[in-house]
């Protein structure tokens, strides 16, 4: 069990107690509800890139892209206002997006396929590793951090593919394959959960990126679909700001580090 410090007994002045977060394994209904609601996300996905909706989804509203066009990371939830509830998961579904002055399509696609430098360029990316490439299909694995509340430590590997559609525009899907908590990260004892079990905390992540260049720049997309556990009764003030805020504030700063990491590479490659 994982065991933390309440900070509402400290506010209210009760010393530190500790409270256990149980281990839970993801079950198959769970899993087969995620992939079911991917299947829409993607179709909506096909509707942009074949061209029957905007390929940006900062386009389906000019207040949204001025505020982009602008200088704003811009997020929200796809629809609603809370995570879609799946048998014993939360389904939470994010889209961003960001416009980098004076930088071009070719340098942001070779930044994004550099997944050895992820791990200097990304806060959350703590060790980065190309495991495979076969032209614009990447296997990658990416040990991520996750600090909200508590710290946690995942070993991922994912499948990436890239599409370009023209001179301006491309796409890409990432899939997690395979996302396992670890337990006592940089101890002697540091050892991996088993897939599917851990806490709960990510179960699945799936990311979906556009690109646009124009108005002297590019525009940056990305939708983040995740799988988590569910809040426990009782846990809601401590587990809800990790599976409710994380996914937006994780998205947030993958656009804004891709931004930031861009813009410093402009100021030193050769024009």
């Amino acid at each position: 069990m994982l065991k933390i410090f309440a900070a509402l007994g400290l506010v209210l002045g009760l010393g530190p107690a500790p409270v256990s977060i149980d281990a839970t394994d993801v079950r198959p209904a769970t899993v087969d509800a995620f992939e079911r609601y991917i299947q829409r996300v993607e179709s909506d996905i096909d509707a942009r890139v074949g061209g029957r909706q905007p390929f940006l989804w900062a386009d389906d509203s000019p207040a949204r892209r001025a505020r982009v066009r602008g200088g704003e990371v811009v997020t929200s939830r796809t629809a609603g206002s809370k995570p879609v509830e799946v048998p014993d998961g939360l389904v939470h579904d994010w889209i961003g997006a960001v416009f980098i002055p004076g930088v071009g399509l070719r340098d942001t696609i070779a930044f994004l396929q550099d997944y050895d430098e992820h791990k200097r360029s990304y806060r959350e990316v703590i060790d980065s590793k190309l495991l495979s490439r076969d032209g614009e299909h990447f296997v990658v694995f990416l040990r991520l951090q996750k600090k909200k509340v508590i710290t946690v430590v995942l070993n991922t590997l994912h499948d990436a593919r890239y599409f370009p559609l023209d001179a301006t525009r491309w796409h890409s899907r990432s899939r997690s394959t395979r996302i396992a908590e670890v337990q006592n990260p940089g101890a002697p004892d540091e050892h991996e959960m088993p897939v599917g079990g851990g806490h709960g905390f990510l179960w699945g992540l799936n990311s979906y990126w556009r690109f646009v260049e124009r108005d002297g720049g590019i525009f940056v997309e990305c939708e983040a679909v995740s799988l988590s556990r569910g809040i426990p009764w009782g846990l809601g003030w401590l587990i809800g700001p990790i599976v409710n805020d994380l996914p937006r504030e994780s998205l947030a700063d993958t656009l804004a580090a891709t931004r930031t990491a861009l813009v410093a590479r402009a100021a030193v490659l050769p024009r």
